[in-house]
């Protein structure tokens, strides 16, 4: 697994090394911070907060380093980014994609390194009553490794704002990209999704449901503050709020999934973490802040990912959900030079395959009581791409079973004592891009 933060992890090179080898945790908390920090420059809105924005910036830096969230998501930071990140001490930042009208506003500070970062624009916006064309808003993706095995897809976003019927439109159709992408890129995930909606429960056609309806997804604040149910009356909120009860439009969104129970434990407002020395705001948005523990599958987990983000995703883990005691009977592999395809059948019939139909085939059938501890990975390059090249399955009783070529650049994932391979979840195209397995125990 390469980073794609700032801070790069030091990768493999041209070392073999062992992934879950030692004993994993299994449960854990974090925390996460959506704020919408006010970064546009003065002349194109001044955000009616006192003070110098650069000032301002830097403070917001030394905040955020100072009250240590695990996974911080921004917007609107634009043209004061370096200010942040210069008084800011999180391991994992995003790159800028530039100030206005060049970059999108959004980016992550995180205590977690992640993969497979992305930036996506919106596929409709609006000019009626702000300048949301300007800039390329939209919404990015990166998969956080809170511990080894454990990841969560985290989505930040900044939908169009106003309130006119085109707005509104728009504002709706982002909503729905979003969910969209969940349903393509995170299926069988634990999800977060928060940033500023620019959205409210009581204003008709803002289609801030969707993420329940769609995603199975739940927001904290109507679960923690409102007991489960969605306000109906309007309440805005003063800045800085001195009550939770109100609502704005910055939002947080989670689910868990079948190898992680994600569970949401507070929310509050953060407004009073984040003012000036005189007690003057920092932003013209209230921070929002939520609390979470998760805690690893007592039936299914995961282990790490290697080789790229490209193909499309998969993920056996659902399928897998609904199955007593799964365990793999067969295993099929294909590859040449590189690696085509995995496969396997468990005992009751159910076959999983991902991949392209080219290479050799390879095949392992299981005796009664064994089955699939650990396998070796190999990755390289393919048309500026990263792939697997090679797979090499060890069973209980010492079998193995390989396809592709092997490259310098391997890891091997072992099952935890007990456990089993029994699926897969990655990317793949006509080849296997990216790759991780699903663990049962046995």
């Amino acid at each position: 697994m390469k980073s794609q933060a700032t801070n790069l992890a030091v990768s493999a090179g041209a070392l073999t090394f062992s992934v879950g080898s030692v004993l994993a945790a299994t449960s854990g908390e974090f925390n996460v911070l959506s704020m919408n920090v006010a970064g546009l420059p003065e002349f194109l809105n001044g955000n009616e907060v006192p003070g110098d924005k650069t000032t301002n910036s830097e403070l917001i830096g030394t905040k955020f380093s100072q009250y240590g969230y695990d996974i911080i998501n921004v917007q609107e930071d634009f043209n004061y980014h370096a200010y942040i990140y210069e008084t800011d001490t999180h391991a994992y930042r995003t790159a800028t994609s530039g100030g206005v009208p060049f970059g999108s506003g959004l980016n992550t500070l995180a205590n977690f390194d992640w993969i497979d970062f992305e930036r996506v624009k919106w596929n409709t916006c609006s000019d009626a009553s702000e300048n949301d064309c300007l800039t390329p808003k939209g919404y990015t993706f990166l998969r956080a490794a809170i511990d080894d095995g454990v990841y969560v897809d985290v989505y930040n976003l900044h939908t169009d704002a106003g309130t006119e019927d085109d707005d509104i439109t728009a504002r709706a159709s982002n909503l729905q990209q979003v969910a969209d992408a969940i349903d393509a890129r995170s299926v069988g995930n634990a999800v977060l999704v928060y940033g500023d909606t620019n959205s409210r429960y009581t204003r008709t056609g803002d289609g801030i449901r969707v993420f329940s309806a769609q995603n199975a997804m739940t927001d904290p604040w109507v679960e923690l503050i409102h007991d489960g149910t969605i306000p109906t009356v309007e309440s805005l909120c003063e800045n800085p709020s001195t009550t939770n009860t109100c609502e704005t439009v910055d939002k947080v969104f989670y689910r868990g999934s079948p190898v992680l129970d994600l569970t949401a434990t507070y929310w509050s407002y953060a407004s009073t973490n984040f003012l000036q020395a005189n007690g003057s705001i920092l932003t013209d948005h209230n921070p929002v802040t939520v609390n979470f523990t998760w805690a690893a599958g007592s039936s299914l987990r995961q282990s790490g990912f290697w080789g790229g983000p490209h193909g499309t995703w998969f993920n056996d883990a659902p399928t897998l959900a609904t199955k007593t005691a799964p365990k793999a009977s067969t295993l099929t592999f294909r590859g040449a030079n590189r690696l085509d395809s995995v496969g396997l059948t468990l005992s009751d019939g159910t076959t999983f395959t991902h991949g392209g139909t080219g290479g050799d085939v390879s095949t392992l059938t299981l005796g009664s009581g064994e089955y699939w501890a650990s396998a070796q990975l190999c990755q390289g390059q393919k048309d500026s791409q990263t792939r697997n090249f090679y797979i090499k399955a060890t069973t209980s009783t010492g079998r193995t079973l390989s396809a592709g070529t092997a490259t310098s650049d391997c890891a091997t994932f072992a099952a935890p004592s007990g456990w089993g391979v029994v699926g897969f979840l990655g990317q793949a195209g006509d080849e296997m891009d990216q790759l991780a397995f699903v663990f049962a125990p046995q």
